[in-house]
C-alpha cells in the first residue's frame, strides 16, 4: 500500500479495514507511535502500567497528563474521565512511584488549588499524545493545553476563551515545598521535595516558570489556605495561582518551565534549552529528534498494527534509564548525587530496574546506542564511587526492590559488545564487591552472600525470601563476571573461581520433579513443594518460570533434564499446562498472576521477565522451528498498539525491547556473550542503521501471518544454518535473508554446530 494512502487512512482513523495488508516504508515513524499504549492499567491488572511520557530520548524530565491524585503511582489511566493537571514526572513505574514532581493546571473562573475541584473532564477524541507533543481540550474550562519538551525543560501553550478569570496554577505537592512569585520577571520559582525514597536528606527539585505576559493577580496557597496577594510561601504543601485577563477568544498564554536537582541557578540555565525558539519550532525540533532516532530502524512490509506496535515499543525503549545529569555554565557535565547529596562532575543515569532491563534493554543499547551506554557506564562507576555499591534498582538512588546482582550483566555485556569504558577497573572492582557481600539493603550486593559462597545457593530456610531466584541469578551473574575477567585478562584463578560458581544452578535442580526448587541449609529440598506456587522461593513467578533461568548453560540444563528431547517435552508443557496458580505466599493473586491467567498461553507468563527468554531456548536443543512458532505467537498475541497493548508491566523498556529484538528476528538470551539467538522476523524488510555507519539489512519477502517458519537463511548471500548470530560480525554490516514458509523446516538448525553457546559445551 502506498504511503500517501496510509497517511490518508491514519488521518481519517480508518485503520481496521487494512490490517491484512502490508504497508511500505514510512518516512515519519513518529506518526505511528502511540504514547497511550499500556495506559489502560490498574493495581490488579497491568497492560503496561505506563503513562504517556512527553519527553526527549532519555530526557532528564518527563511530562504527563495527570488523572490520578497527588502521590498516586497511576498518574494517568486511560479510563479516567478527568484531568487534574500536567505533571513533571520522573516515575519509572507505579510500584516505585515518583520524585522531583510538580503539577501545572490552567483554569477559568475556578480559582482553587483543590485537586478534585480543579479537575476537568476531557476526552481522548480531543487528545493528541505523541512523544514530542501533547494536546488536550479541558472541557470544563474551554481551554486547550499543549506541551512540547526538551531534555530538561518544556514549553506550554494555553489557548483560553475570552475571560477576566484565566488562571494557571502550579502545585508543588506536599512533604515540604516552596514557591515565590516574581511579578516583575513574570516568573514563579520554588522547589518540591516529594519523593518515594532513594534520595538524600538535602534532596530538592528546583523549578522555574516563565510566562510571556504579566500577571493580573497573584495568590499562593499553603496547606489548606489560599491567600490573595501573597508572593512567597513555604510549608508542607504549597503552590501558586497567577491570573490573566484574556481579551478575545483563542488568545494564548505561553509558559516555559524547567527544573534542576542542583540549584535554582541551574534551573535557570536549564530553561535556556528553550531560548530562541517558538512553541511551534520546538515541536518541529522534537519531531525531528524523535524521527531521527526511530528511523535508525526502518521497517517495511508489515500490517499497520504491527508497524504501530513496533514503533511504539521502540519509543519506550528510548526513555530509560534517564539522564540525571545537567550542563553547568561552563558547559561541563555535572550531577546532583542521589547517593550522597553532593554536586559532582560527570554523568549519572537513573530510573531503571536492572532485574528487568539487563535482559534485553541494555543489550539493545549496546547494539544501537553504544555511545549512550558508554555514558551510562560512567554513571554506574560514579554511583559506585558515591555509594559504595552498584545500583540494581535506581530511582533516583538505591531502592529496595527486586533481587539479583544483575549489574554484573550490564557491565560485562557492554565491555564484551565493544563499549569500552575508561572506568572498567572501577566497575570490575564494584562487581567483585557486589558478588561477595550483602549490601545495606537486600536489593544491593547479594542478600545471603555468605550462604551462597559456602553452599553455592541461598537456603530456603534461613529467612531470605525468594532464595531460589536469587541463587539462579547469582550463578548467571558469576558467569558475567567470569566473561569480563577473561576479557580483561584477570588472574586465571580469579577467572576459574567465577566460572565454577556459574555452575551453581545445578544445586537447585530437583531430578524428582525436573524443576528448580528451593533447598534447605542441610541440603534437603523444601517441603512441601508446588511448582505452581508464586513467590516464596521465587520472585514474581513460580518454578515453571524460573527453571529456565540458566542463560549461561542451557546445554547443561538439558543434561540435567535427561537430554534435548526431555527438555523439549518439559518446555512444551509450559504451554500445554492450564494457567493454574498457588497465590498463598502473597495472600491474593498479584497482577502478574492475573496476567498469566488471562493470556491463554498456559504457564507462559510473558508479562513478567523471568520467562521472557524461554521461547528462544528451543534453539539450544535443535528444534528452532518451535522457537519460531512461539516467538511469533507471543508477538501477535501479547502485544498490540492499543491502550491495553502489553501483557504485563512494560518495565522501563525491557518488554518493549523484547519486541523490537524479536520483530527483527533475533534476541540476546545470554548477555555477556557475543551471540544473539535467531527467532522469526516479523516484517518483510528491516534496515538497521548502526552507529558506526554500517547497515544490517534483514529481508524476509515471503513473510506473512502464516509464513512464520524459517525455511532457509542466508548471511551475505551464503547459506546459514546456525541458530545464532554473532554481535561482532553483525556490527560489520550484513544482509540477512530469511526464506519464510508456512511449514516448519525440521532439518535446519539441528546439527551440533548450529546450537548456541552453552558454558558446559563450549567453554570447558
Amino acid at each position: 500500500m502506498k504511503l500517501k494512502l496510509l497517511a490518508t487512512l491514519l488521518l481519517s482513523g480508518s485503520l481496521f479495514s487494512i490490517e491484512a495488508q502490508t504497508i511500505d516504508k514510512v518516512d515519519k515513524p513518529i506518526d505511528l507511535v502511540s504514547t497511550l499504549v499500556g495506559t489502560q492499567s490498574s493495581f490488579s491488572l497491568s497492560t503496561g502500567n505506563t503513562y504517556p511520557a512527553i519527553a526527549m530520548p532519555w530526557g532528564m524530565n518527563f511530562w504527563s497528563p495527570q488523572t490520578g491524585k497527588m502521590g498516586d503511582g497511576w498518574m494517568y489511566t486511560y479510563t479516567a474521565e478527568k484531568l487534574r493537571g500536567f505533571k513533571q514526572t520522573h516515575q519509572p513505574s507505579p510500584w516505585i512511584n515518583d520524585y522531583g514532581q510538580f503539577s501545572i493546571m490552567p483554569m477559568v473562573g475556578n480559582k482553587t488549588f483543590d485537586q478534585d475541584k480543579r479537575a476537568s473532564y476531557f476526552s481522548h477524541k480531543a487528545e493528541i499524545a505523541k512523544p514530542h507533543y501533547y494536546s488536550v481540550y479541558l472541557a470544563d474550562y474551554d481551554v486547550k493545553t499543549e506541551i512540547t519538551p526538551t531534555e530538561r525543560a518544556a514549553y506550554f501553550r494555553f489557548t483560553f476563551p475570552k475571560t477576566n478569570e484565566g488562571y494557571v496554577l502550579i502545585d508543588a505537592f506536599d512533604k515540604g515545598s516552596f514557591v515565590e512569585v516574581l511579578p516583575r520577571e513574570q516568573k514563579i520559582i520554588g522547589y518540591s521535595t516529594k519523593n518515594s525514597g532513594g534520595v538524600p536528606e538535602n534532596f530538592k527539585n528546583y523549578f522555574v516558570l516563565e510566562f510571556d505576559r504579566p500577571f493580573a493577580n497573584v495568590a499562593t496557597f499553603a496547606d489548606s489556605v489560599l491567600t490573595d496577594g501573597r508572593y512567597l510561601v513555604q510549608a508542607n504543601h504549597v503552590g501558586a495561582i497567577v491570573g490573566f485577563q484574556i481579551a478575545k477568544p483563542g488568545e494564548q498564554v505561553l509558559l516555559k518551565v524547567a527544573s534542576s536537582f542542583i540549584s535554582p541557578e541551574q534551573a535557570d540555565l536549564n530553561l535556556k534549552e528553550l531560548d530562541g525558539t517558538t512553541f511551534d519550532e520546538r515541536v518541529a525540533k522534537g519531531e525531528e529528534t524523535w524521527n531521527n532516532e526511530l528511523k535508525k530502524i526502518e521497517i517495511e512490509g508489515g500490517s499497520i498494527d504491527d508497524m504501530r506496535t513496533f514503533y511504539s515499543c521502540l519509543y519506550r525503549s528510548l526513555l530509560f534509564p534517564r539522564m540525571f545529569y545537567e550542563i553547568d555554565g561552563n558547559g561541563q557535565v555535572m550531577h546532583y548525587s542521589p547517593y550522597n547529596g553532593q554536586v559532582l562532575p560527570g554523568y549519572m543515569f537513573t530510573d531503571t530496574g536492572i532485574w528487568d532491563t539487563f535482559r534485553s534493554l541494555f543489550p539493545f543499547l549496546n547494539l544501537m546506542y553504544p555511545e549512550m551506554n558508554l555514558k551510562m557506564q560512567e554513571g554506574l562507576a560514579n554511583a559506585y564511587r558515591e555509594s559504595g555499591w552498584l545500583p540494581e534498582w535506581a530511582s533516583p538512588g538505591h531502592r529496595n526492590s527486586m533481587v539479583g546482582n544483575n549489574s554484573a550483566s550490564v557491565v560485562a555485556d557492554a565491555w564484551i559488545k565493544g563499549v569500552r569504558s575508561a572506568d572498567i577497573e572501577v566497575l570490575y572492582e564494584a562487581l567483585l564487591k557486589g558478588a561477595n557481600n550483602a549490601g545495606p539493603i537486600t536489593s544491593v550486593g547479594r542478600a545471603g552472600a555468605e550462604y551462597y559462597k559456602e553452599l553455592g545457593y541461598v537456603p530456603y530456610d534461613v529467612k531470605i525470601h525468594e532464595n531460589a531466584a536469587r541463587s539462579l541469578e547469582y550463578a548467571y551473574d558469576d558467569f558475567a563476571i567470569y566473561q569480563l575477567a577473561k576479557a580483561l585478562n584477570k588472574p586465571k584463578e580469579e577467572q576459574e573461581y567465577y566460572k565454577k560458581r556459574a555452575f551453581n544452578y545445578q544445586k537447585l535442580y530437583d531430578p524428582a520433579t525436573g524443576l528448580m526448587r528451593g533447598k534447605n541449609k542441610d541440603g534437603s529440598f523444601q517441603t512441601p513443594f508446588s511448582p505452581f506456587k508464586w513467590g516464596d522461593a521465587f520472585t514474581e513467578g513460580n518454578s515453571w518460570h524460573y527453571t529456565w533461568s540458566v542463560f549461561q548453560d542451557v546445554e547443561g540444563l538439558a543434561k540435567l533434564m535427561g537430554g534435548h528431547q526431555a527438555m523439549g517435552i518439559k518446555m512444551d508443557s509450559v504451554f500445554t499446562l492450564p494457567p493454574v496458580f498457588d497465590d498463598s505466599y502473597y495472600g491474593f493473586p498479584i497482577h502478574e498472576i492475573r496476567e498469566m491467567q488471562v493470556a491463554n498461553m498456559g504457564q507462559y507468563a510473558h508479562g513478567n521477565q523471568p520467562i521472557q527468554h524461554m521461547v528462544y531456548l528451543y534453539n539450544y536443543i535443535g528444534t528452532p522451528w518451535k522457537a519460531q512458532y512461539w516467538v511469533r505467537e507471543t508477538m501477535k498475541r501479547m502485544y498490540t498498539p492499543n491502550p491495553d497493548g502489553y501483557c504485563g508491566d512494560e518495565d522501563n523498556g525491557q518488554t518493549s525491547a523484547w519486541y523490537v529484538f524479536s520483530a527483527l528476528g533475533f534476541y540476546p538470551v545470554t548477555p555477556a556473550t557475543d551471540e544473539y539467538i535467531v527467532g522469526a522476523p516479523l516484517f518483510k524488510k528491516a534496515t538497521v542503521h548502526l552507529s558506526n555507519g554500517n547497515k544490517v539489512i534483514i529481508e524476509a519477502p515471503d513473510n506473512s501471518d502464516t509464513n512464520k517458519y524459517i525455511h532457509s537463511m542466508k548471511w551475505n548471500g551464503k547459506n546459514y544454518t546456525k541458530n545464532y548470530i554473532n554481535h561482532s560480525e553483525l556490527i560489520k554490516g550484513a544482509t540477512l535473508r530469511f526464506d519464510m514458509n508456512a511449514e516448519p523446516n525440521t532439518t535446519r538448525g539441528t546439527a551440533k554446530g548450529d546450537l548456541p553457546f552453552s558454558l558446559s559445551k563450549d567453554d570447558m
